[in-house]
């Protein structure tokens, strides 16, 4: 179930949000208040959707909304469209002008909960790879390096290698997430393997992988500010 908060101080529109979120499976509404102001810590700590009014009593919503450390998501309930440009620069996942059908609201509902998700969910740190006319599932963890072979990338692991036609700028785009990073024109590496880095050479696995001038730069900053 999906947590939800209404901050609204108008009945008529309290009603129609608690009517829409008991009309849909997946949500749950875990409060309702007229102001932020009355809304406990503890319960925003709890909230993944936030539907919110703007002209409310005591704080204004999106000043109240300015206040909060690590906000829920936000969907905009209000009566007025000129607050749209200042509601999104607060990064609110949609802008409701009410009255609005369900159909609306439940379209905000699924927008904002696959924002959420996109954020939540880690890459999946295994691909599929096609070498020799076979899909091999190859764990990201047990990759050495990826090296360019004219119009194919072989791709070195702890197990086994794997020739793919391909390039080498594809799969950098590929790995990117995992920080894989272009160390030479013909080479990837993924940070977490390099032993030592010695001149212009890296050292992964006691494999020997030439580091290029232009690339040797930055891949020392990236190294110097990592943080994890």
């Amino acid at each position: 179930m999906i947590s939800c908060l209404i901050i609204e101080d108008e009945k008529e529109a309290q009603d129609m949000l608690l009517g829409y979120i008991e009309k849909t499976p997946f949500l749950e509404c875990i409060g309702v208040f007229e102001s932020g102001l009355d809304v406990p810590r503890n319960l925003i700590l709890k909230t993944q959707v936030m539907f919110l009014d703007i002209q409310l009593p005591g704080l204004n919503g999106l000043s109240y909304l300015g206040t909060l450390n690590n906000p829920p998501k936000v969907i905009i309930t209000t009566a007025f469209q000129n607050y749209a440009v200042e509601a999104f620069d607060y990064q609110v996942s949609d802008y409701l002008l009410k009255p609005f059908p369900y159909e609306r609201f439940l379209k905000a509902v699924n927008r904002t909960i696959n924002i959420k998700r996109e954020v939540n969910e880690k890459p999946v740190r295994s691909l599929f790879i096609y070498s020799d006319k076979v899909y091999h599932n190859v764990d990201i963890d047990d990759i050495l390096f990826v090296k360019a072979e004219v119009d194919y990338v072989k791709i070195i692991t702890s197990k086994k290698n794997y020739l793919v036609l391909d390039s080498l700028s594809n799969w950098q785009s590929k790995l990117e997430p995992f920080n894989f990073y272009r160390v030479h024109r013909s080479f990837l590496v993924p940070l977490s393997k390099i032993e030592r880095i010695e001149g212009n050479r890296i050292v992964i696995n006691d494999i020997i992988i030439p580091l290029g001038v232009t690339y040797k730069e930055l891949l020392l900053s990236r190294i110097t500010n990592r943080k994890n």
